[in-house]
C-alpha cells in the first residue's frame, strides 16, 4: 500500500470516527451509483460494512438492480454526506467492483439479527411485489423453514467490495469556498492533489 492511499484510508477513518461520534443517525450510510451495460445510471443508499487496503464492501441481494448493473458494468461510484462535521464533509470513492469472498460473506451474514436473514431469503429484491401480504407470507414460509434452526446465507445474497481509484474529501466552507482533496490511482500509482470547488 502506497503512502498516499494509506493517508487518505486514514483520514476517511477519522472522519468515520468523527461522524460517529458527532452523532450523525447513521455514519456508514453511503450512495452506491451504478450504471447498466448502456450506461444508464441509477443510485441508492446502502450501508458500509468493512473497509480495508482492498476496498469498500456492502452487502446486498446479486438479483437486485444493482446486482444485475454490476455484473454488466463492476464499476460503482460511493458518495458519504456527513452533515454533522464542520460545515458538512463529503467522501467520493469511484472504482471497480469485485465480489467477496465466500467466506466473508458467510462470516457477515451470521452476525446479521435473524429477522434480517430471514429477509434477504425472503426478498425477490427489486421484481413486482403484487401486495405486502405476498411479502409477508414468504417471510413465514422462512421462518418455518428455518425453524429451529441456523438461517444459512442465500447463494444470491452477497457483498461486493468497492476498489478505489478515486478517493475525494470535500469539506464545505462558508460561502461555497470548500476545500477538495483529490487522490487518484493511475497505472497503479497513487497522487494527490487539491481542486478548486
Amino acid at each position: 500500500m502506497t503512502d498516499l492511499y494509506a493517508e487518505a484510508l486514514d483520514t476517511f477513518a477519522k472522519l468515520l470516527e468523527e461522524a460517529k461520534a458527532a452523532g450523525d443517525p447513521d455514519p456508514t450510510a453511503m450512495t452506491v451509483a451504478t450504471a447498466d451495460a448502456q450506461g444508464r445510471p441509477s443510485a441508492r443508499t446502502v450501508l458500509l460494512k468493512a473497509f480495508d487496503a482492498r476496498g469498500f464492501v456492502f452487502y446486498t441481494n446479486y438479483d437486485s438492480r444493482k446486482g444485475h448493473q454490476l455484473t454488466a458494468n463492476p464499476q460503482a461510484a460511493l458518495l458519504f454526506l456527513w452533515k454533522t462535521l464542520r460545515e458538512q464533509v463529503q467522501v467520493k470513492i469511484e472504482g471497480t467492483v469485485e465480489p467477496v469472498s465466500l467466506d466473508e460473506a458467510e462470516a457477515y451474514f451470521a452476525s446479521r439479527p435473524r429477522p434480517s436473514q430471514i429477509g434477504a431469503w425472503a426478498s425477490l429484491q427489486s421484481q413486482t411485489l403484487d401486495a405486502r401480504d405476498t411479502f409477508e407470507a414468504r417471510i413465514d414460509a422462512f421462518e418455518k423453514k428455518f425453524e429451529g434452526m441456523d438461517v444459512p446465507r442465500p447463494p444470491h445474497w452477497s457483498g461486493y467490495r468497492v476498489v478505489p481509484e478515486m478517493i475525494e474529501f470535500w469539506y464545505g466552507a462558508r460561502y461555497r469556498l470548500h476545500e477538495r482533496q483529490h487522490y487518484s490511482r493511475v497505472d497503479g500509482t497513487w497522487s494527490k492533489r487539491m481542486l478548486y470547488p
